[in-house]
Formats: C-alpha cells, sequence, structure tokens
C-alpha cells in the first residue's frame, strides 16, 4: 500500500447555524486503504465524511484528492468526481425504487455514456460478485435490506472508483446481514484496490477496517489500528 494521501483534509471546520460539526479535523486516506471513522451521534462523523466526498464545502480548511482541491470546485465538477472516482453508499442504500438491481446498477455507467449492453453486463457481474444476481430482475422493495445493501455496493463500485464512501451501511441490518455485506465490501475493495472511508458507530463494524479515526465534539481523539473480527480476517 502506498504511504502517500490519496485523499486528505486539513484544517477542517463546518457549523450548522451556530451548532459546530466540525472544529479542524485533519485526515489523511491512503490508497487501498479501508478506514473507519467512529463516533457517538452527533460527533461530526458524516459531515466530515459529506466533506471529503465534496457532497458539502466545509467553511474553513482544505480537501484535497490527488492533486486537486475539492473544497474550491463547484458543484458540477465535484458531482462529476461523485460519479467516476468516488463510490457513495448511505444507510438505507438509496436505490431508485422504480428501477430493478440490476439497473439500479448500471445507472452510474449509463449516465457516464456506457451503452446499455455494456453497462447492463457490467452491473450483472457487479450483482454477481455481491452475491445478488439472483435479485437482479427485483426492485428494491422487494428485497431483503441486506440485498438492497449489496446492490447499492454494487451501484458504488461499478464505475472502479479510487474510493468509496460509506455512511453507516448496516446501520439498519440484522448481525448476518451485516457480515454479509461488510465481507463482500472488503473482498471487492481488496480485490480492485479501492480505498474505503466507512462511518459506523457500532465497534464490531468498524473491527474490519484497518485504521479507525475516532471524532468526538467534531475533533479527531483517537486514531489506530484495529483488531480485525475472525469473519474479516478470512476476507482479508
Amino acid at each position: 500500500m502506498s504511504t502517500s494521501p490519496l485523499l486528505s483534509a486539513a484544517g477542517l471546520t463546518k457549523a450548522y447555524g451556530k451548532t459546530p460539526a466540525l472544529r479542524g479535523v485533519d485526515l489523511d486516506v491512503r490508497p487501498g486503504e479501508f478506514l473507519a471513522v467512529t463516533g457517538a451521534s452527533g460527533s461530526g462523523k458524516s459531515t466530515l465524511l459529506h466533506c471529503m466526498a465534496g457532497i458539502v464545502r466545509p467553511d474553513e480548511g482544505t480537501v484535497t484528492y490527488g492533486d486537486t482541491r475539492l473544497d474550491t470546485l463547484g458543484e458540477e465538477r465535484r458531482s462529476d468526481l461523485r460519479r467516476t472516482e468516488f463510490g457513495i453508499v448511505f444507510q438505507f442504500g438509496q436505490l431508485v425504487p422504480e428501477l430493478t438491481a440490476l439497473d439500479n446498477v448500471a445507472l452510474p455507467l449509463l449516465l457516464a455514456g456506457t451503452s446499455r449492453s455494456a453497462a447492463r453486463a457490467e452491473a450483472d457481474a457487479w450483482l454477481e460478485r455481491f452475491g445478488v444476481r439472483g435479485q437482479r430482475e427485483l426492485r428494491p422493495g422487494e428485497m431483503s435490506g441486506g440485498q438492497t445493501q449489496r446492490a447499492a455496493l454494487a451501484r458504488a463500485l461499478v464505475t472502479q472508483p479510487k474510493v468509496v464512501f460509506a455512511d453507516e451501511p448496516t446501520g439498519a441490518l440484522d448481525s448476518l446481514a451485516t457480515e454479509q455485506v461488510l465481507t463482500s465490501l472488503t473482498h471487492a475493495c481488496r480485490e480492485t484496490h479501492t480505498a474505503v472511508v466507512l462511518v459506523t458507530h457500532e465497534a464490531q463494524v468498524a473491527a474490519y477496517a484497518e485504521r479507525e479515526v475516532c471524532l468526538r465534539d467534531g475533533t479527531v481523539h483517537g486514531l489506530h489500528p484495529t483488531a480485525p473480527p475472525a469473519s474479516a480476517e478470512v476476507a482479508r
């Protein structure tokens, strides 16, 4: 793994009204690294992820991706990066309810100009990789929570991004579905050398990562390697 950062945040501050969410956060993400951001509700971890993914702008500080300053880019360019270089997964997947799992996963490729046949073939391969190809013609409302999240992960990775941002991706799942989703994510990202920034408040989920950052009241209060659970060790 390269020691040079792929993505860096320096001196990030962000407030919502008079309520500070980030208070000068510094964080580096290396290529291919699996990083967990932990902390209690309201600690600023989701805000940090959103700033680093270019979803929101920090009030102060910088976010650098390679040689590009994300915090100074316009919305169109940041959206383009989120379609091509970044993959994003939220707690409830946020798949398009009217589309099948296959068409949901193919959507980022179609938006990038890939032909329909090629996009669907690539999407099919990623659904197979995440163990949900059997649900390819189902819509999100017809799938279990674990199946929906694995389809959402397939959608996030189908463009072969450099970084996947996952905001509480297992927060609505039971323990078995959580293990399946995290094991699939770990396997896929190691094979593709994709970095992962995962936000969670659960220690067992954070244990799948190689490194853990703990936020408290918008500041970093811990940065250390994690001890993987047995299932994560197998995945590695």
